[in-house]
């Protein structure tokens, strides 16, 4: 019998009551996997039958400032907890930071400097409880039990785990047979994202599918130290605006949840049908019978916009309040009806010193509206610019001295003044 089979041994059983029954519902909703189900069950019975919240455990390392709608599936979870009376440790993992999550890395993740990651944990914890409620939060930083483990306690905590199971992780594998290099310190890192969990006593850690070799390494680690297991629940990745790859800054397939309301907005407009109803079950708080019912209506005829703009105004009200979420709305609908939205930046330009118009490529681009000149023309060949309402299909193109109300595809719009 091993350690964890040991320490899971002769607990006390609890009804499993009808009011368990919809926590396991609430806790599986969405999720890619919650292991063990029957000890997660378990937990769940003991906490309504003596009153004690369960320890909800999410660790964070603050390795940019901002957030995106992808980062909140983790956080929307975790406010379904808190919604059934449990609590949740909010953990900034500003000693793992130094060392750098190898997790799905094919090369060494270079370490943050203490400066980076305190500026980034206060701007990503103002952000994220936008979602969890605050009473219900404890925010703690694993510095306070790593940094006093110290050269021994680090050694006898190494001496918990074996070089051969480590390697049995995906990217360490994948890396070694490449012949690409490891450092010894990568090692450190699902070591000191498993003692956190130690450290904390937690009942369930959550994270996302990535994050599942270093959720298993702090149940083992709890086991190890006579502690009862934590068992973990991983969220899937959610897909950005192109549908394919995972929401990224880095390919701009985002929305972020401190973008305009307007553009937010918009943004989840431009979505798939089919898309919407996966941002539905990890984004929304609406009952899943709702959404249901929605998904079998839109099956049945009804526009899927209908529901999209439900969506949309959902996530807008979270963020930014509901007067913002009605005014994003008629603002989507004014566009749609070929309207110029109330918000668009003022841009002031200056005409060549050799007294001739403005070329609209150079417009475009000095306005901010396209990167290059050269995809300046590209869209206008594709009629994707206007100006003052009219398609621009000239591309040499000259615009004397005047205002111009300037559209590059369906959502960028500025107000140009060129001055001679």
């Amino acid at each position: 019998m091993s350690q964890l089979e040991k320490n899971s041994a002769n607990q006390p059983e609890f009804p499993v009551t009808e009011r368990v029954q919809e926590a396991l519902a609430v806790t599986q909703r969405g999720v890619d996997e919650l292991l063990p189900e029957a000890e997660w069950v378990r937990k769940l019975a003991r906490s309504e039958a003596t009153g004690t919240p369960l320890r909800i455990k999410l660790g964070l390392d603050p390795t940019a400032p901002d957030i995106h709608l992808g980062h909140t599936v983790v956080l929307n979870k975790l406010r379904q907890l808190q919604d059934l009376g449990h609590s949740v440790i909010f953990l900034i993992g500003d000693f793992t930071s130094l060392i750098g999550d190898p997790s799905g890395r094919n090369t060494t993740r270079p370490p943050l400097t203490a400066e980076q990651i305190k500026v980034n944990a206060e701007t990503y914890y103002r952000q994220a409880s936008l979602v969890l409620d605050d009473s219900k939060t404890e925010v703690r930083y694993n510095s306070e039990w790593c940094d006093a483990l110290g050269a021994r306690g680090m050694i006898q905590l190494a001496s918990r785990y074996t070089v051969a199971r480590m390697m049995e992780r995906n990217d360490f594998h994948d890396r070694f047979h490449a012949g690409t290099s490891i450092s010894v310190h990568e090692f450190l890192y699902p070591l000191m994202q498993g003692y956190d969990s130690v450290a904390l006593k937690s009942d369930l850690e959550i994270g996302g599918t990535d994050q599942k070799f270093n959720l298993l390494m702090g149940r083992h680690l709890q086991a190890e130290y006579g502690q009862e297991a934590q068992c973990i629940l991983t969220m899937p990745l959610l897909e950005g605006l192109d549908g394919v790859e995972k929401m990224s800054k880095s390919k701009n397939n985002y929305i972020g949840i401190s973008e305009a309301p307007n553009t937010m907005f918009a943004k989840l407009m431009s979505i798939s049908d089919e898309l919407m109803w996966k941002y539905f079950t990890l984004l929304s708080f609406r009952p899943m019978a709702e959404i249901e019912r929605m998904k079998a209506e839109c099956a049945a005829g009804r526009n899927p916009r209908d529901a999209k703009v439900l969506l949309g105004q959902e996530i807008v009200n979270r963020f930014h309040g509901a007067q913002a979420a009605e005014d994003a709305l008629a603002d989507f609908v004014n566009r749609s009806k070929g309207g110029v939205p109330d918000d668009i930046p003022e841009v002031a330009l200056s005409l060549p010193d050799d007294g001739t118009g403005l070329g609209i490529g150079a417009l475009l681009k000095q306005a901010g509206l396209v990167p290059s000149t050269s995809e300046a023309l590209r869209m206008i060949e594709q009629g994707g610019v206007k100006v003052d309402g009219g398609a621009v299909r000239d591309k040499a193109l000259k615009l004397p001295s005047g205002t111009y109300v300037v559209q590059v595809g369906k959502r960028k719009f500025a107000k140009v003044v060129v001055k001679g």
